[in-house]
């Protein structure tokens, strides 16, 4: 028995460490996967704890698995584990059933795993956690109780500091559609592997005061225009596509007279692109150096964008600043969210590659590689439309 148990909380104990690191290392993915279970179900008034829920369950599953493997307070730990499993298991349960969201998150967007895997993984650490549960007795501590304690105290604390980190200056590992060396052009289109949802066209006709639904190619016999009476079409899905969706969905860049410039933007040989969902929460520091960034793209003359989900404050923001005619877009702050998991977020764009990118904590590095670019003899590609860019120049 004692082994079984060994085995048993060995495997419990480093899913939940990898599990824990893997969404440690973008606590703002679990924080917004959070926010849409919320929104389904109508509790928008707890979004502005997400990110705080998101730090402090990402650091117990670090600090639970390792006190698991290492024996420390288990009764404590196995309780805690147990209730965490089962609301986990509702969690990925309540997905599976409704298909809302469509995945969970469970190991972020690095392992993004299907709504049934993710249940079934659930329903069996609660097995394992329940047996644990029960057999704890035949745990005991790996270490000296001193040396577990200054054991928990570096894992408690590297499952916060490694956490700042990610939300200060960026993930360790990228695993968005928007990180370095993807072509967002690219990942803008369908994957080739696509298989598009399939339906059929279907009416809606109303008879003797009921609604009767059927197919092109199974009319009613007794159907006229005198006793049927047309209430909509509408195309009913018969069997989901796979696949069937770009990486990147939504990235559209738009000024004032609302023209789509994102294929503009993304052709330019090089272009600089700074992300800033909200204002209020971007501080200011990022001006002064987003100063300096600036002087050093006019000196190459390579463009530069402001992208926001709040464009109407974007001149109050920028005025007085040396790059008050930097030209702004606006595009969906759901976009904004998965492209910059920093605010602000700066990226160094070669015709809509992801050169370099940068948080706005240490966004001063793109200057050095900027100064280190040719200088660029035109900003319009000749064979490009008329686009919303009314505050470009060309040349310094």
């Amino acid at each position: 028995m004692k082994i079984t148990v060994s085995i048993a909380r060995i495997i419990v104990g480093l899913l939940f460490i990898f599990s824990g690191l893997v969404k440690a290392n973008d606590p703002l993915g679990l924080s917004y996967k959070m926010q849409e279970f919320f929104e389904i179900w109508g509790l928008h008034g707890f979004n502005n704890w997400t990110l705080l829920v998101s730090v402090l369950m990402n650091a117990f599953e670090i600090i639970a698995g390792f006190a698991l493997l290492l024996g420390w307070r288990i009764k404590l730990f196995s309780w805690l584990l147990l209730l965490l499993i089962v609301f986990f298991t509702f969690l990925t349960g309540y997905t599976y059933i409704t298909g809302m969201p469509k995945n969970c998150g469970c190991f972020g967007d690095c392992l993004p795993i299907t709504s049934k895997t993710s249940f079934l993984k659930d329903v069996v650490l609660t097995i394992l956690i329940a047996f644990i549960f029960a057999n704890r007795k035949w745990i005991k501590p790996l270490l000296p109780e001193k040396l577990n304690w200054w054991a928990m105290l570096a894992i408690t604390t590297f499952s916060f500091v490694f956490q700042w980190y990610t939300l200060t200056y960026l993930p360790l590992v990228d695993c968005l559609p928007f990180k370095k060396g993807n072509n967002l052009s690219e990942k803008m289109k369908m994957p080739a592997n696509a298989i598009p949802d399939s339906t059929v066209i279907t009416f809606v006709y109303k008879k003797d005061g009921k609604e009767i639904e059927f197919t092109a190619d199974k009319f009613p016999a007794d159907f006229s225009s005198t006793t049927y009476q047309f209430v909509k079409r509408y195309d009913k899905l018969i069997r989901p596509g796979k696949n069937n969706e770009p990486p990147i969905k939504g990235f559209v860049l738009s000024g004032e007279t609302g023209v789509d410039s994102t294929q503009f933007v993304l052709q330019s040989p090089y272009a600089v692109v700074l992300f800033i969902e909200k204002f209020s929460d971007a501080g200011s520091k990022w001006k002064s150096k987003m100063e300096e960034i600036y002087a050093a793209l006019n000196a190459k003359n390579i463009p530069a964008y402001l992208v926001t989900a709040e464009p109407s404050l974007a001149a109050k923001e920028i005025a007085g600043t040396k790059f008050n005619d930097i030209t702004v877009y606006k595009t969906d702050y759901k976009v904004i969210e998965t492209a910059a998991r920093t605010n602000p977020c700066i990226y160094l764009l070669k015709a809509g590659v992801v050169e370099a990118k940068y948080s706005g904590a240490d966004m001063q590095q793109l200057k050095k590689i900027i100064e280190g670019l040719p200088e660029q003899e035109e900003i319009f590609p000749p064979t490009m439309p008329a686009v919303d860019t009314p505050s470009i120049r060309v040349g310094n």
